[in-house]
């Protein structure tokens, strides 16, 4: 049941055509599957629980904040190259953490801008060594021409900046403070791990398995941004 492994219904519609494009009767509208799921709720069924909840529109923040106690030596991503905006190569990457039920450790987080391609680990603690350490470890698993650039926010965990970019050989930017709309697409992988961590998530009970479990299905989850193709397919 696709719906189950977090397809919504318009996902789950675009990837059947694009599997099938010759075979009509696998072409099903998204409206078609939202009714099944709503007389599937009136026959005491429980799909409508694998839905994605809907969200508020955040409001944007203002693009600039106070800069006092900034991170020393940081380049603004007003100084990044064109062409990590344009999404033209695979190597951009935004860069997070997501913490977990208070002393129960975090979740670093860097997506891939062109493929959204996921990568997720557990740290233990907030402290820039431990960020860096951990992400070290992840973009050397990846070969050169796949980690150009990396843009995070402005968090004292990322003030060791320059140690990881001269251990990865990749180049570090910063957003704006405040302006977490800068990184939006990191911020959208996070909250599609939420769906499975939920805030207060005590994450000493997560075992890198399960997380590792949980990342392979979202890189494999269809996107219609992505033409209905996976990030894991995209990235290689």
């Amino acid at each position: 049941m696709l719906l189950k492994r977090g397809w919504s219904p318009e996902i789950v519609s675009g990837r059947l055509k694009l599997e099938h494009p010759d075979a009509p009767l696998f072409h099903i509208s998204h409206e078609a599957i939202y009714q099944w799921v709503i007389k599937d709720f009136k026959n005491s069924g429980d799909l409508y629980r694998y839905l994605a909840k809907r969200h508020r529109n955040r409001r944007k923040q203002k693009k600039y904040g106070d800069l006092r106690g900034q991170i020393k030596g940081r380049v603004s991503i007003h100084d990044r190259p064109q062409v990590v905006d344009e999404r033209s190569r695979i190597g951009d990457w935004e860069g997070d953490l997501i913490e977990g039920k208070k002393s129960s450790g975090y979740l670093m987080t860097h997506l891939e801008r062109k493929t959204r391609y996921l990568i997720a680990k557990k740290i233990d603690d907030k402290r820039a060594a431990s960020f860096n350490r951990v992400s070290i470890e992840a973009f050397q698993t990846l070969p050169k021409e796949k980690r150009h650039t990396l843009t995070l926010d402005n968090g004292k965990e990322f003030s060791a900046f320059k140690e990881l970019e001269s251990a990865v050989g990749i180049d570090i930017y910063f957003a704006d403070p405040y302006s977490s709309w800068q990184r939006g697409a990191n911020e959208h992988a996070n909250g599609l791990l939420r769906r499975y961590f939920p805030k207060g998530t005590d994450f000493l009970s997560v075992t890198s398995e399960q997380l590792e479990t949980i990342v392979n299905l979202i890189n494999n989850r269809p996107r219609k941004i992505l033409n209905y193709q996976t990030p894991a397919e995209l990235f290689g």
